[in-house]
């Protein structure tokens, strides 16, 4: 009866140790984690050699740095050919909107002259007979004839004042028109071939670290195929799991303390993406406690960019509330 006794004892407490094993762990409040960032591939969009790479791996640029120079003859020679295309086409207009040379102008204007002289010789010979056509001394005829030719040499005034001035007034209104839209697609073909030219040599937007350089000078490069990775400080996050238990505590926004090894002072970031999808095992950190855990995967940004810009993708971290 004791044996029983002793037995069934034993029992309970081998139920009570493996429901106790059974239980989860407490919470530490220490989340593990790591540095990820997120890349800026720097490409051109047309395809060229390789002629000069700007900058080294590893190394940190500044807003407007050169980061490298495809070969540019074709698109230099496409340049300067719109370039003169555009000059012409401007010319053309200016030439329009003129009159008509000085020394044309100069010569419709003698012509003016002329049949205004023509004119009033022709209308003092008109009234010397009209007198004398009162008088009885000239016909009818020779009145009527000196009348027509007065009434000529004014229409040759009309038409001549007619002429100088459609000369200085220039081309027709639609044919500026023209001429003037000629002149813009010129001027947009100036602007399409600069861009090109610039897509060949691009610059840094922002300061960042040359994470990698992708190809050496004298290689072929693809279009589009990227030549020079950067990364921002501002595009470094922290990336950390955390147990479901403690999940649900957490929201965007919050602001967590980043530690890492070798550094005495913590980091703050914000917590900018939790993750609605579960992970067993976080990637990594393969280890016998975390392998059993269900952990959801949070992402938070550091307050400071600055702060973090020495650390790099992969650097494992320390997190806490």
């Amino acid at each position: 009866m004791k044996n029983y006794s002793a037995v069934k004892f034993l029992c309970a407490v081998l139920a009570l140790a493996a429901l106790a094993g059974c239980r989860r762990a407490p919470s530490t409040g220490l989340w593990q984690g790591y540095f990820e960032g997120e890349f800026v591939h720097v490409a051109a969009p047309l395809a060229g050699r390789l002629e000069h790479l700007a900058v080294t791996r590893g190394t940190r640029i500044e807003t407007g740095t050169p980061l490298f120079r495809l070969e540019q003859a074709a698109e230099q020679a496409t340049h300067r050919e719109a370039v003169e295309r555009l000059r012409q086409a401007e010319a053309k207009v200016a030439d329009l909107s003129k009159g008509q040379r000085p020394t044309e102008l100069a010569a419709l204007e003698a012509r003016v002259a002329q049949a205004a002289a023509a004119a009033d010789l022709s209308a003092r010979e008109f009234a010397r007979l009209a007198r004398l056509h009162d008088a009885k001394v000239v016909s009818d005829d020779d009145l009527d004839r000196a009348r027509l030719t007065h009434e000529a040499n004014l229409k040759q005034v009309a038409g001549a004042e007619a002429q100088l001035a459609t000369a200085q007034l220039g081309a027709r209104a639609d044919v500026i028109t023209a001429a003037e839209a000629d002149a813009a697609a010129a001027r947009a073909a100036v602007d399409r071939a600069a861009w090109s030219l610039a897509q060949k040599s691009p610059v840094a937007t922002a300061s960042a670290l040359i994470y990698d350089t992708l190809y050496r000078e004298g290689e072929f490069v693809p279009a589009g195929a990227p030549v020079v990775s950067l990364l921002p400080p501002e595009n470094l996050k922290v990336r950390f799991f955390v147990p479901e238990a403690e999940f649900a505590n957490l929201k965007a926004g919050d602001t967590v303390q980043v530690h890492v090894s070798g550094r005495a002072n913590a980091i703050a970031a914000r917590i900018s993406y939790l993750s609605p999808q579960p992970e067993y095992t976080p990637p990594i950190l393969y280890n016998r406690e975390n392998r059993a855990k269900l952990v959801f995967m949070i992402e938070a940004q550091p307050i400071d960019a600055a702060a973090a810009r020495d650390f790099h993708p992969g650097q494992p971290v320390d997190v806490r509330r």
